[in-house]
């Protein structure tokens, strides 16, 4: 195993993180504890996202806040280790199980009290390349309708560099998909083994959602500010319908001026965002180049975001000296890389083991390794926490949500684990 500091010297070279730092700028999130002694409810108005092509209003919500236990601290149950760079754990539909995935080219799953099958789910090492550490298998989604389908949908990096969108399905054996029977779905050539991006996820809408980066070209990029290719976007496809995908009508390229798929574009490496099935919002986590990395927090409806890189990184101008970055899709939070060099996006946690915690969005930081929260509130980020001591995290490569609804993370070391309360 590198070292630490041969790591995150790895990290750098690659190109994950930024090749310098903006020194000018020393803020980041900050840790605001809570001093409120009773649940208070709140009615936010529709506030409105602007893009260079959309404004978008998100609906009005009501959220019932629940004070923070001044004696709340948090706490990881271990689950499993010893896995090979787990990048993703996803609850298996119709079943107690949790699927870890290895970015080498393995599913195992996991016991919910801890343990993991002999037997991988799905072991595709022979079709996936993880020279780099951004490549590898980086991608689950089951579909909506696995318990009687059995359909899942897997994102890996192949031998060829190239990122790969396929189809499996489960066997009779549950605890075994089919390796032999792959349908590929999309494949995107990449110019470079970095920026892959490879999260999935399908909305409340029943279309597939995809990420990719803008394929490693850096700061001279010019894919995140052309919607005609597949990169440096959030792609929607509909696997239902069309050979082997159909094109969902309210895409907002349906008509011309970029590739049907894209959904929104403007992004560098969101390597992990999700959907927030309680608000209907999709939070974003884009790792950053320069001197800052971002949070996008967006509505569902309308799409067609430009989130404005290489123009701009996070709230400031990148390759355009003296743009607006008002033109484009502004994150909700951003911060320097004085403290911080590689965003993890997270979850919206919905469970109920930890009430003072619902609705908090939990992001990390793989090369600081430290852990935080926030609500988004409809109009911005309020209620911001860091848990870092309580938890000493490590470098997270993903967080998940089991079927409970509670928390989950993997880290780069091969562990699994379920955020818990200790009070």
């Amino acid at each position: 195993m590198l070292s630490r500091r041969v790591l995150v010297i790895f990290l750098v070279c690659l190109g994950v993180t930024a090749c310098s730092s903006d020194s000018a700028d020393t803020t980041g999130p900050d840790t605001v504890p809570s001093t409120t002694v009773a649940p208070t409810t709140t009615t936010t108005p529709p506030p409105t996202t602007t893009s260079s092509s959309t404004t978008t209003t998100v609906p009005p919500t009501t959220t019932t806040t629940v004070p923070l236990d001044p004696l709340l601290g948090l706490g990881l149950e271990p689950l499993a280790g010893g896995l090979e760079r787990p990048t993703f754990v996803v609850a298996v539909p119709g079943t107690e199980w949790l699927a870890v995935g290895e970015a080498i080219g393995r599913i195992r799953l996991l016991e919910p009290a801890g343990g993991l099958l002999a037997e991988p789910f799905l072991n595709i090492r022979n079709k996936v390349g993880s020279v780099s550490i951004e490549q590898g298998l980086l991608g689950l989604a089951f579909h909506p309708g696995y318990t009687e389908n059995g359909r899942l949908f897997v994102y890996y990096t192949n031998r060829s560099d190239d990122s790969v969108l396929a189809e499996y399905r489960v066997g009779e054996d549950p605890a075994q998909a089919i390796e032999t029977e792959e349908r590929i779905i999309l494949q995107i050539e990449q110019p470079d083994i970095r920026h892959n991006a490879g999260m999935l996820q399908f909305g409340p809408d029943g279309y597939l959602y995809i990420s990719t980066g803008d394929g490693g070209a850096g700061g001279a990029s010019v894919h995140g500010q052309d919607p005609s290719t597949l990169l440096a976007a959030i792609l929607r496809i509909d696997v239902d319908g069309g050979d082997p995908y159909a094109i969902p009508p309210d895409n907002p390229f349906v008509g011309g001026g970029g590739a049907p798929e894209v959904w929104a574009y403007g992004l560098r490496n969101p390597w992990r965002f999700s959907i927030d099935p309680v608000e209907n919002l999709l939070y974003i986590g884009d790792v950053g180049q320069e001197s800052r990395e971002e949070i996008n927090v967006v509505a569902l409806e309308p799409a067609g975001y430009n989130f404005g890189w290489p123009s701009v990184e996070g709230t400031r101008c990148f390759l355009e000296r003296n743009c607006d970055p008002a033109a484009y899709t502004q994150p909700v939070l951003d911060y320097s890389h004085d403290d911080g060099l590689s965003v993890t996006g997270g979850y919206v946690y919905r469970g109920a083991a930890i009430p003072e915690l619902v609705g908090h969005y939990f992001y990390a930081d793989w090369v600081r390794q430290w852990i935080r929260s926030f609500r988004y509130d409809g109009t911005g980020v309020v209620d911001q926490q860091d848990w870092t001591g309580d938890l000493t995290p490590g470098q997270i490569n993903s967080f998940g949500i089991d079927h409970a609804g509670e928390l989950m993370i993997a880290t780069w070391d091969g562990d699994v684990a379920r955020v818990i309360a200790r009070r």
